[in-house]
């Protein structure tokens, strides 16, 4: 029996739901390439099988469906299921596509069933209830593939048999061609990754020139990609399973290490694709306590130190107390907990949750440190290059958040030391603040270069400077200047360089409305948190929807009165309870022994610590709040990804700060889409935000009178005084440039991976001391400025004052 041979689908696929399927693809946009079910030489049909050569329903997407089925989301954004005729078998063969960055997007089957980000459809029902099931895409083959009435009983089983076998041998086939030999002969034509040393703004399509050349020997046949249930090899040539069901699969090839063809989920655009900031939703997770250490995420770092002479209380006494315990390995210690507190299975684990950014907090002490600072230099910046390796290998784009700056930025344990506030505060506030702006060039430069901008995509310049102390007008000046140093590696509009993040300040996301006006791709961020103020007993179930009453109409507001607005951090918690929450030693609120009281006792914090007493009721009441805090929020970033064990108990003591537990012990949503509408918010904000805001047209004409209104530097300094009066550093010392990862190719060649400065006009000098001038401590605290200020006997440095506790927002 023969049947008519059919033709490739002459579908365009487009990553948005909001552009039909049957158009130009936009701009820019790598097409995803047509999709036919047969891919040579693996051919299903002939008259010896008795059946046509399969379609998979493929003539009724294009004649009779009207819309794409959820499961054929991994070419683009889902569309809800309309009919059967819309076969979820579709999107396994993408044959004809000669581009690596859009040729793996349906290798496998996923299915997604709840797609309604953009359209507002409504999910699949029977698909997606409190979790996602399983796919019933075998039961349809089976309905679509019925047999003709005509045919006898017995020759319907043997054919059926037949097909059944075939079919089964083929989907094997298949897979094996487009995980290993597919991708590996794909990978000499055109790479999805970023150009290296392409001209600036080029797209990250661009070809990559890291391509091995051809030597004669034979191609090595290993995968290179994956979806739900492939096998991953890591560094250390150890392997492990990846999990995603909501259509992500990851990428790496050591011979295109800059490929950017890795999709987080088939509702995120890949890393190769544009992210439509206000359209298409951040959905992250911190990765904090890592590179930046804080004592109630990593517990076991502190707990050896906490009862000695210099109790380890931030990352400043820890280092001094490791560096004097060479018995126990000294800062190696340090070295070991980046190596195995985050690892590249976290990053897999952040995609296979529905999660599409991550934000990584690293320190001023990663580029460099200065006499008398005690923290391990640019050790940690190696790890954040894995980070970099690892995200773009699962489609994850980053928010890189200087975390810790000279002086500290807020007093608080995690920016770096405890104690007073230097950074635009106090006699030293002027010049800490000059090395914090060389800093931030410094990462600027970096994650401007081609082969990092499209996974580091945004830039957090300073996380929760202390605006209440110093004053919003000098953040607002040094912010200025920020956005300009920025934008000099990077250059103006779209696709150059990172998003830049300001923080709030502690001022609320109002007091920012109207601030720099046509400014090129700037973001507000603000960190919501319920857990620090007034205390209540009240469960889950009574303060449910308290973040949809505190953050929703505030965080819309924002995005039309400033623009791009994220939540850069939240959490689960009702109230300070957890070790350490609030610092070492330094109890809690709840319990009312926090220092700056009276406190009124609430209760205890066993029942809020102990998770293993939890029942069902309490988990769903917290994922609950989950949810409702993600609706309100619409742009976020949960705070953190892990808590680690107390080396004491055994078992983490703050566990509803960890989003890793919550999704292991089932108080965190499997899939953070269900957050959509738990709010019920009538009017929500919905984008696209101003074309200037995004990188287009005006982008980076900030009016005149904006700018000379917060000229650098400020004219004062709180806490110190006259700016001229006060220390400064001139900017004449040696650039710090940071170090390039180093990818070794099959062949034996290097990859070319940045020389780590993207612009090469960008050439002052770092600021260092003036040789002839006095300089206070750059942690000092409050102290009468130098006098005589310069001269040519003058000396350096004074002791450091004990350190003060400064209270939370």
């Amino acid at each position: 029996m023969s049947g008519p041979q059919y033709d490739p689908l002459p579908l365009h696929l487009d990553h948005r739901d909001d552009i039909p399927y049957n158009v130009p693809h936009s701009p820019g946009m790598p097409p995803s390439g047509l999709h036919t079910p047969e891919a040579e030489p693996f051919e299903l049909h002939g008259d010896d099988l008795g059946a046509l050569r399969p379609r998979f329903m493929g003539q009724a997407l294009n004649d009779g469906g009207p819309e794409p089925r959820a499961s054929y989301a991994s070419s683009g954004h889902s569309l809800p299921l309309s009919n059967d005729n819309q076969s979820s078998v579709y999107g396994l063969n993408p044959t004809g596509q000669a581009t690596r960055d859009t040729a793996y997007y349906s290798m496998q089957y996923r299915d997604d069933p709840h797609d309604a980000d953009f359209n507002g459809s409504t999910p699949n029902v029977g698909m997606y209830k409190d979790e996602l099931q399983s796919t019933p895409y075998l039961s349809e083959k089976r309905e679509a593939y019925l047999p003709p009435k005509a045919r006898s009983k017995r020759r319907m089983w043997v054919l059926g048999g037949v097909v059944v076998g075939v079919v089964a041998i083929v989907a094997i086939v298949v897979a094996v061609y487009f995980t290993v030999v597919k991708p590996h002969s794909n990978k000499d034509t055109v790479s999805g990754g970023a150009s290296k040393g392409g001209s600036k703004g080029s797209s990250s399509s661009t070809s990559s020139s890291s391509s091995p050349q051809n030597t004669g020997k034979p191609a090595v046949q290993a995968a290179v990609t994956g979806g739900d249930g492939s096998t991953v090899t890591m560094e250390d040539g150890t392997t492990f399973i990846y999990q995603n069901s909501f259509g992500g699969y990851w990428y790496w090839d050591e011979n295109d290490p800059f490929n950017n063809g890795a999709r987080a989920q088939s509702w995120s655009p890949a890393l190769n694709e544009t992210f439509q900031y206000g359209v298409d939703k951040i959905r992250g997770v911190n990765i904090g306590g890592w590179l930046t250490t804080e004592p109630f995420i990593v517990p076991a770092l502190y707990e050896p130190y906490v009862n000695s002479s210099n109790p380890a209380v931030d990352e400043w006494t820890l280092s001094q107390n490791m560096a004097a315990d060479t018995a126990n390995g000294g800062m190696q210690q340090l070295v070991n907990h980046y190596e195995t507190f985050v690892t590249e299975k976290d990053f897999a684990e952040i995609a296979g949750a529905g999660l599409n950014w991550v934000r990584v907090s690293v320190p001023f002490w990663a580029i460099e440190t200065r006499s008398g600072e005690p923290f391990l230099p640019k050790t940690c910046w190696q790890y954040f290059l894995k980070a970099v390796q690892w995200a773009r290998k699962y489609g994850l784009r980053i928010n890189l958040d200087l975390h810790a700056l000279p002086g500290s930025q807020n007093g608080w344990n995690h920016s770096g030391r405890l104690g007073s506030i230097n950074l635009l505060n106090g006699p030293m506030g002027l010049a800490n603040a000059q090395r914090a702006l060389d800093y931030i060039r410094v990462l600027a430069e970096f994650i401007s270069q081609p082969e990092y901008k499209d996974v580091v995509a945004m830039f957090g310049v300073t996380n929760e400077p202390q605006a209440p102390v110093f004053g919003q007008e000098n953040l607002a000046r040094y912010y200025m200047q920020a956005y300009d140093i920025v934008r000099t590696a990077s250059g103006i509009g779209e696709g150059n360089g990172p998003f830049i993040s300001f923080h709030e300040g502690f001022m609320g996301l109002s007091a920012w409305a109207g601030y720099y006006p046509n400014s090129d791709r700037t973001s507000l961020d603000i960190h919501q948190y319920l857990c620090f103020s007034g205390q209540s007993a009240a469960g889950y179930d009574q303060r449910a929807t308290d973040p949809c009453t505190a953050w929703a109409s505030v965080q819309n507001d924002s995005m039309s009165a400033y623009g791009f607005t994220i939540a850069a951090e939240f959490s689960n918690a009702l109230n300070d309870c957890g070790l350490w929450v609030n610092g070492v030693n330094l109890g809690a609120r709840y319990e009312g022994n926090y220092p700056g009281g009276p406190w009124p006792v609430i209760g205890s914090c066993d029942p809020w610590t102990d998770y293993s007493q939890w029942n069902d009721t309490m988990k769903q009441g917290i994922q609950q709040f989950a949810l409702a805090s993600m609706d309100a929020l619409q742009n976020y970033f949960f705070w953190t990804w892990k808590i680690g064990n107390s080396s004491v108990t055994g078992k983490v003591e703050s566990p509803v700060w960890s989003y890793q537990l919550g999704l292991q012990e089932g108080w965190m949503p499997k899939d953070p889409r269900a957050a959509v509408g738990t709010c019920g918010n009538t009017d929500p904000w919905v984008g696209p935000l101003q074309s200037w805001q995004t990188g287009g047209a005006g982008a980076g004409q900030i009016p005149a009178t904006f700018t000379s209104s917060y000229a650098w530097p400020p004219t004062s300094i709180s806490g110190g005084g006259a700016a001229t009066l006060l220390p400064t550093y001139t900017q004449t010392g040696p650039i710090p440039t940071l170090p390039v990862p180093t990818f070794t190719e099959s062949s034996g060649s290097t990859a070319n991976a940045g020389s780590g400065w993207e612009n090469t006009a960008d050439n002052s000098g770092m600021a260092v001391p003036i040789p002839t001038c006095s300089y206070l401590d750059p942690w000092v605290g409050s102290a009468a400025p130098p006098s005589p200020l310069c001269s040519s006997a003058a000396k350096r440095g004074i002791p450091v004052p004990p350190p003060i506790i400064t209270s939370a927002p």
